[in-house]
């Protein structure tokens, strides 16, 4: 009941913020409203001054363009903080602008973080927030917010398997209870994906190309299987051998001949975590199918490779670029509720609490 009332008297001072904090893109759900931010985790520095250039979109723009006092940075590697002030001063800028206003008390703050991360890193990411501002932090694993954000049963007595493939991890979890059975997190994702991309047209066509140019031909032509109808698409890039500017035709076959090592890495990774489940567990599975979630769901084919290779059915959750996010927002709605589901401080306690 104190703890309640202490939550009704805060609510009145400021406002929670659930972030999924990710290497590729950062989004912040601002209870009672929903999403109100999706940023990409760039942040643009001066080198001269030490000053903040540009955060989120206007700092992506600027990734292969700056000049050279000014630094593109992408504070997040493979899931966790690798620049520990560039990602204060980015999670202060999120916060202000989510809050969108200038209240007496700093938000509580729900973070995801990749499942399997050490205390250390846990310990980061707390810093960071409450160094951004927040008033009290509260840590969950990525896998258990995107299992709440898809609606998944992940309280009852039946086993949940999710895959969630983001930009610097695949997360794969088995959950269960309330708890999660077994999991794995790999440092393969999209991420990887477009460094694939890229080292292929520069082996095999001797073109350079950007992490940007990557990215955007892994959207338009990538596929994990073989398709009804071929794609293609034009890019341009630095001819290695002229060092002139030089355009090619890209096809989705090259790009699925790309990222076929480390689309079978993640394939290995979700049998590992299957194979060492509860019987009980797997028949679960059997019944009710994987879910993938995370932009890797939205690569063309996976679902089908997945079905193929495992022989249970796949199901593509509703807008998987949100469901981490969407996942720390149920948190909030009422933490008493979601206390169990929550990351342990070093100490055993649950910050906040």
């Amino acid at each position: 009941m104190a703890f309640k009332l202490h939550q009704k008297i805060a609510g009145r001072f400021s406002r929670d913020l659930g972030i999924d904090l990710g290497t590729a893109n950062t989004l912040v759900y601002l209870k009672g409203k929903g999403i109100v931010v999706t940023e990409p985790s760039v942040v643009a520095v001066n080198q001269k001054t030490g000053q903040v250039v540009a955060v989120g979109t206007s700092a992506r723009d600027m990734l292969g363009r700056t000049p050279t006092h000014i630094t593109a940075i992408r504070p997040l590697v493979e899931g966790v903080i690798s620049d520990f002030e560039v990602t204060e001063e980015m999670m202060e800028y999120l916060i202000e602008k989510a809050q969108n206003e200038k209240l007496p008390l700093g938000p509580r703050v729900v973070v995801g973080v990749p499942s399997g991360i050490t205390n250390v890193e846990i310990r980061a990411v707390r810093d960071a927030a409450r160094n951004a501002g927040a008033r009290e932090v509260y840590i969950i694993e990525e896998p258990m917010a995107a299992a709440l954000g898809a609606r998944l049963p992940v309280h009852e007595a039946v086993g949940t398997m999710l895959v969630d493939i983001g930009g610097g991890t695949t997360d794969i979890a088995l959950m269960s209870l309330g708890g999660i059975v077994r999991s794995k997190n790999i440092r393969i994702a999209g991420d990887v994906l477009n460094d694939d991309i890229a080292a292929y047209i520069r082996s095999e066509f001797k073109i350079l190309i950007g992490e940007r140019t990557a990215e955007d031909i892994k959207i338009a032509v990538g596929s994990a299987i073989r398709l009804p109808a071929p794609l293609e698409t034009r890019i341009r890039g630095r001819d290695l051998v002229t060092g002139l500017p030089r355009e090619i035709l890209i096809t989705d076959a090259d790009i699925r001949e790309a990222i076929s090592g480390s689309i079978s890495s993640i394939l290995e990774a979700i049998k590992e975590v299957i194979e060492t489940a509860p019987p009980e567990v797997v028949s679960d599975v059997m019944r009710l199918g994987i879910f993938i979630t995370g932009g890797g769901a939205l690569l063309r084919g996976l679902p089908e490779l997945l079905v193929a290779e495992l022989k249970v059915p796949i199901n593509v959750v509703d807008d998987p670029l949100t469901t981490v996010v969407r996942g720390t927002g149920i948190v909030l709605e009422d933490l008493e509720k979601y206390k169990s589901v929550l990351v342990d401080d070093d100490d055993g306690a649950i910050t906040g609490f």
